[in-house]
């Protein structure tokens, strides 16, 4: 990496006249958010023949594997991880898959460097952290032509909804969304698509001049897809823009049933919800035609797991546990999400049913019985809310924290939360935070399950 302070020859190395031109015309338009950091593609035109080879073979290739059937490609990528990576060449010969411990997010925060294979080139590695809502804070070992590969898959997920990318030079293609005390911002283009423009903006006031500069701003760039969670879409919908993207990409948080219809009403187009982790990047796409999350990576292969590590058999609620990726700087070997599904098949291809994040936790019932998470979040599918919290406290009683513009339906959220669990005291407030929450908790005695 250059010494000093990146300039923008480093942070743009293919960048034309048109580029700084759109560039430009993102952060000095009058509305523009004060943006709080800078970065850029760091692609070199030679990492772009590359990219094009790989979306080829990520829009071609088929998923397909069974659960039953691992992959054709798995043996040579579980040799190629005991060969390059410290942590499993340590270990000796790979065994089968079914006897390799799982990977954890810990194992991960313990030590990032023994999972990066010794042929990566540490001059263009980059890294970020990310803490999500719970667990280990990590750090991510990436590359730049690793960040470029997302679009591939992103294009994937939109081609299943009828979604062809069209922007070029002088468009902004993607605007993505936050809404956070502290967010990361900045302003960029994508040589993949001809330079077209990326802009990463936060949608809370602080970030802006004047808080009306936020429609204004959106409706200048008039992004071809947006891109954020719940969270900021929620603040989308309260701004008076004009836009009409062609897509809304849902990432990090579920998207409840009566969000997105909210989405697709206003905006007139398809809203994706994607399952997506920052250690494996976008798994799946929901589709309820398929009955549950459609995966999108030829090159990933999922199981669901116990407790214990051992995969379950189709159709049983576990952990997702994933195998390679398209991070060469980080390739994983039964690495545990944390998230909780079964799988199955549509048609031939496998799917995850009855997604949920992070740690699966119960709760009980008005008549002693327990019923899972997934009923909660089923139960509250159509209400219209960014996120929400629901605890369990020792004696029972139930605190459902909801999104404050949702608070209109505090006594429909009881409503639906006492059909599944009973005649149980239920309290609805609001979040007062910005940033995202734990979803389930509880303080009963075993209330978390494996």
């Amino acid at each position: 990496m250059p010494m000093g302070d990146p300039t923008d020859a480093d942070r743009y190395p293919t960048l034309s006249e048109a580029g700084r031109a759109l560039l430009r015309r993102m952060t000095e338009h009058p509305a523009a958010p004060m943006y709080r950091n800078r970065s850029g593609n760091r692609l070199l035109a030679a990492d772009l023949p590359g990219l094009a080879q790989f979306e080829q073979e990520v829009l071609a290739g088929r998923i397909d594997w069974r659960p039953d059937a691992p992959p054709a490609w798995l043996p040579a990528f579980l040799a190629d991880a005991y060969r390059d990576v410290p942590h499993f060449r340590a270990r000796g010969a790979p065994p089968p898959l079914a006897d390799i411990p799982t990977t954890s997010r810990a194992d991960l925060a313990h030590d990032i460097a023994v999972f990066v294979p010794d042929h990566v080139d540490v001059d263009r590695l980059i890294n970020f952290r990310t803490t999500g809502t719970t667990g280990h804070p990590l750090l991510i070992a990436s590359n730049p032509v690793v960040a470029a590969r997302y679009l591939s898959i992103h294009k994937r997920a939109l081609r299943r909804f009828g979604v062809t990318l069209q922007a070029g030079r002088g468009d902004v293609g993607v605007v993505l969304l936050g809404h956070q005390r502290r967010c990361f911002t900045y302003v960029s283009v994508t040589p993949q698509m001809d330079e077209a423009g990326l802009a990463k903006i936060n949608l809370h006031p602080d970030d802006w001049r004047a808080p009306d500069d936020r429609a204004r701003y959106l409706d200048a760039l008039a992004p071809e897809i947006v891109a954020g969670d719940p969270i900021s879409f929620a603040a989308l919908l309260e701004l008076p823009v004009t836009i009409r993207p062609r897509a809304l990409l849902s990432v990090a948080m579920m998207l409840t049933q009566g969000l997105r219809m909210q989405l697709e009403q206003r905006f007139g187009c398809p809203v994706l919800d994607l399952y997506s982790m920052n250690e494996v990047g976008p798994i799946a796409v929901a589709d309820p035609v398929a009955g549950g999350h459609v995966l999108l990576q030829p090159h990933l292969y999922v199981e669901i797991v116990d407790a214990a590590g051992d995969a379950v058999p189709i159709g049983t609620r576990g952990e997702v546990c994933v195998t390679g990726g398209f991070n060469f700087c980080l390739p994983l070997v039964r690495y545990r999400t944390g998230d909780t599904a079964a799988i199955g098949m549509a048609g031939d291809a496998p799917v995850l049913i009855g997604l949920s994040g992070r740690r699966p936790v119960r709760f009980r019932t008005a008549g002693g019985g327990w019923i899972n998470n997934i009923d909660v979040s089923h139960a509250l599918q159509r209400i219209a809310t960014a996120q929400f919290g629901l605890h369990q406290h020792a004696d029972g009683v139930l605190t459902l924290r909801l999104s404050p513009h949702a608070m209109p339906d505090a006594e429909a959220a009881g409503a639906a939360l006492r059909g599944v669990l009973g005649d149980l005291a239920i309290t609805v407030t609001p979040i007062l935070e910005d940033d995202k929450i734990l979803q389930y908790t509880s303080d009963l005695p075993g209330s978390v399950s494996a």
